[in-house]
């Protein structure tokens, strides 16, 4: 069997973005790494959701740790960087923020542990960190340099598609929310105009998680300061949200992309 490394930059990201296809990992029996490069301490919480006396940072490690659990997470591990924010704020400047950090130190501090893990796989997100954030970015630039440092044959960006997000827009199951109208209408507006993610002509995998959605779910639900039950979300009935999270979109890192027909098993190449 072997060792695939997830790279994400803050505790949930990984729930959402590669969730699905980690658990269809581990269930082959493959050995799934989870390495978080912040701290996740800029993210918003409500109040509720930090014991008195907790941090932000330690209420997410320990969420991280629990959804681990629930995807087959064989090792944990940040990278040990301070959550940047996001972009254009004065956390960016922050000089214990990943997006302050030197490239090739931060580069050679993953490159240690994919080493150690002798890793076949890693995963970054893309070039733009799949909506701009800039501890997402420095992912992507970080990772690529660390599997060339480390290297790792099999690099792949976590994206999304962005056609098939813009078509979600006018999914009919968002009426069954019972959010505003105004509200709805200036959510499904900005989703049509978003430039999140990458087009589908430029995407190379699409992989169909919907056998392990229910656990996919699971685990974003254990980042609860992050996504409540009442959030966007997990409000979803079960078949909007396969609909829109049933599908895990990747890009092979150094290849012609060529849309359809995507390949469909991330882990194809390492039998």
């Amino acid at each position: 069997m072997a060792t695939a490394v997830f790279f994400h930059a803050h505790p949930d990201d990984e729930a959402i973005a590669t969730a699905g296809v980690m658990i269809l990992g581990a269930d082959l029996g493959h050995r799934i790494v989870l390495i978080c490069a912040t701290d996740g301490s800029v993210g918003e919480a409500a109040a509720e959701h930090i014991p008195e006396g907790s941090s932000l940072a330690e209420v997410r490690a320990a969420e991280l740790t629990e959804a681990a659990e629930l995807i087959g997470v064989h090792r944990v591990e940040f990278l040990g960087y301070r959550d940047s924010g996001m972009a254009g704020t004065d956390t960016n400047d922050h000089p214990d923020s990943f997006w302050q950090a030197d490239l090739e130190e931060a580069a050679e501090r993953l490159a240690v542990i994919l080493r150690d893990e002798s890793a076949d796989l890693i995963t970054v997100y893309d070039e733009m960190g799949g909506y701009g954030h800039p501890d997402h970015i420095k992912v992507n630039r970080v990772g690529i340099r660390a599997a060339e440092l480390a290297a790792v044959r099999h690099v792949f960006e976590a994206t999304m598609n962005r056609d098939q997000l813009r078509s979600l827009a006018d999914d009919p199951a968002f009426e069954a929310l019972g959010i505003d109208d105004e509200v709805m209408e200036q959510e499904r507006a900005e989703i049509r105009e978003s430039d999140m993610g990458t087009p589908a002509g430029q995407l190379t995998h699409g992989i169909d998680v919907t056998a392990v959605i229910t656990r996919k779910r699971e685990a974003m639900a254990a980042h609860k300061s992050q996504i409540p039950a009442d959030s966007f979300f997990l409000a979803l009935p079960e078949e909007a949200f396969a609909r829109a999270f049933g599908t895990e979109w990747f890009i092979r890192h150094g290849v012609e992309r060529t849309g359809e027909p995507y390949e469909i098993d991330l882990y194809a190449d390492l039998a």
